[in-house]
């Protein structure tokens, strides 16, 4: 009898260097992996490298994941038909979740063979818990419009459901563009409207912090080229 394929959703650091963030069983996980998809190969490579220093890069097969390539499903698919353990990776966090590998993962689910979800640091999890705002109802936007105008137009929206149905909405920004989107909250929100800032989570430098936006007008921090998350709530 054939093996049947199956797909391990591997975790990822958030930050390099923390992989004391990562579980053992996951690092066991990896091992049993005869082909990797990955956001970033790179990346993928050097973290698998510290962590299991004796593993030959070349004796396993790589690809990595565009939203708009279908060669890469169709190379997901071989390997499944193959009865291949695949192991599918983020750039940093959790696999799926803002993440373009849900693509493969959907196919997966379609076809019918089995997906098996590691724990692993998410960032948005993790902002959220320590935000101390709500918890049992709470939205991910992800990116928020590029544009100054729509994009405020969005952040006073996410403020008008963050209070009026007590949920959260959490939501992130080009590590360039942090600044500027933080000016837009501040100019856009109501004074008396709590805004979580959560920085490097699980690094060295980690902060993060929940004040009302009148608060953090008394000292906006330099978020530029930083990993952020923001959440609005009340």
């Amino acid at each position: 009898m054939s093996k049947q394929g199956n797909v391990i959703l591997l975790p990822m650091e958030l930050y390099e260097n923390t992989a004391h963030t990562i579980p053992p069983y996951a690092i066991e996980a990896i091992k049993s992996c005869s082909s990797f998809f990955v956001e970033n190969e790179k990346t993928a490579r050097r973290f698998f490298k510290r962590v299991w220093r004796e593993m030959i890069i070349d004796d396993y097969r790589w690809y990595t994941i565009h939203k708009t390539e279908e060669s890469v499903k169709k190379d997901f698919y071989k390997e499944l038909e193959a009865g291949n353990t695949i192991g599918i990776m983020s750039e940093a966090g959790c696999a799926g979740i803002a993440d373009p590998g849900q693509i493969l993962i959907a196919l997966a689910q379609e076809k019918g063979y089995p997906v098996k979800p590691l724990v692993g640091p998410s960032s948005i999890l993790l902002a959220l818990m320590a935000s101390g705002m709500n918890g049992q109802s709470f939205q991910f936007n992800g990116y928020l419009p590029i544009e100054t105008q729509e994009r405020r137009k969005k952040i006073k929206e996410l403020e008008t459901l963050a209070i009026k149905q007590e949920r959260t909405q959490i939501f992130i920004e080009t590590p360039y563009r942090n600044n500027q989107i933080l000016k837009d909250i501040i100019d856009t929100c109501a004074k008396e409207t709590k805004l979580c800032i959560a920085v490097d989570i699980t690094a060295n430098s980690e902060s993060i912090k929940t004040k009302t936006i009148r608060e953090w007008m008394v000292q906006l921090p330099d978020l530029h080229k930083k990993p952020v998350i923001f959440l609005l709530g009340t």
